[in-house]
């Protein structure tokens, strides 16, 4: 073993002679990762937010909903942010709008 051989390894030396990797594959693969990224996480949950927004909006009166505790209720009062819902007679919550996770179908609370 000599001098040179501490300085530079036998492995490095060998390595030298071969072809390095092209320097786009990292940008590329970057690249394929944000388009995965955008098609399974981005988009569906833009997409599920459009569809609650527009539910929010088309909101009246009597619809049936159910809140993201659990509760289930006809709507009595429709706010600007919130929302009274009467879950029993006479009984009244008021809740936030965005709360409301689901409207159910019509006479659904009276099955039930």
């Amino acid at each position: 073993m000599d001098l040179l051989d501490l300085l530079v390894s036998p492995a490095m030396a060998q390595a030298a002679g071969q072809p390095q990797p092209s320097p786009w594959s990292l940008p590329i693969m970057l690249a394929v990762f944000f388009v995965v990224f955008y098609f399974f996480i981005i988009r569906p949950q833009s997409k599920r937010a459009k569809e609650h927004r527009a539910m929010l909006q088309a909101l009246a009166k009597g619809d049936e909903v159910v809140t993201a505790g659990g509760m289930a209720g006809r709507v009595d009062e429709i706010g600007e942010a919130f929302v009274t819902v009467e879950v029993a007679s006479n009984v009244k919550v008021k809740i936030q709008k965005h709360a409301i996770t689901a409207v159910l179908p019509k006479g659904t609370l009276k099955s039930a």
